[in-house]
């Protein structure tokens, strides 16, 4: 899902000249490696909640007209927004890759 969002976001970005949008994306991608790196992984996940919840008005509110593509990105996030919320509920404070070591 989160590469999904990310890609339709760099390729709307760029295609429609929205510097924001692909910034978005590339976001996404960020947040990604983080994940693979199995970095505060908790706390990427309760980021991750409103991060791609505010992007869905900011989309009603920018956009003036909508295809096919958007409303499968919209679906695909609101889907990540509640993958997220379980993940984080689910998701023990104290597992390995949620706690900051004295390096961090």
């Amino acid at each position: 899902m989160v590469v999904t969002t990310g890609v339709l976001h760099v390729y709307a970005g760029i295609v429609e000249g929205r510097i924001p949008v692909a910034l978005a994306g590339v976001g996404y991608a960020g947040a990604l490696v983080l994940f693979f790196l199995d970095y505060r992984r908790r706390l990427l996940y309760l980021i991750g909640i409103p991060y791609t919840a505010v992007q869905i008005p900011i989309w009603l509110v920018a956009k003036s007209e909508y295809g096919v593509v958007d409303y499968v990105d919209k679906a695909v996030q609101v889907i990540l927004i509640l993958v997220l919320v379980y993940l984080y509920l689910n998701t023990p404070a104290n597992s390995p890759g949620n706690t900051a070591t004295t390096a961090e």
